[in-house]
């Protein structure tokens, strides 16, 4: 079952660091560009759900602290 919990926080946080990319365009927010690249590329390097979930949510959460 572990490989099913990897493909399913990987497929979320890629889906929003699409969406952070597609922000990103369009209010040319850097933070935004460089966490959305980096949570569409991360899970190709990383094993294991509770590493993809931790380093995806601290991802996530840095373009909403730096606002």
């Amino acid at each position: 079952m572990e490989g099913h919990t990897d493909i399913f926080w990987a497929m979320l946080f890629g889906a929003i660091g699409g969406g952070y990319l597609l922000y990103a365009k369009q209010q040319r927010n850097l933070s935004a560009l460089v966490c959305g690249l980096g949570l569409v590329i991360f899970p190709w390097f990383v094993s294991g759900a509770w590493l993809t979930f931790i380093i995806g949510a601290v991802l996530t959460a840095i373009p909403w602290l730096l606002r």
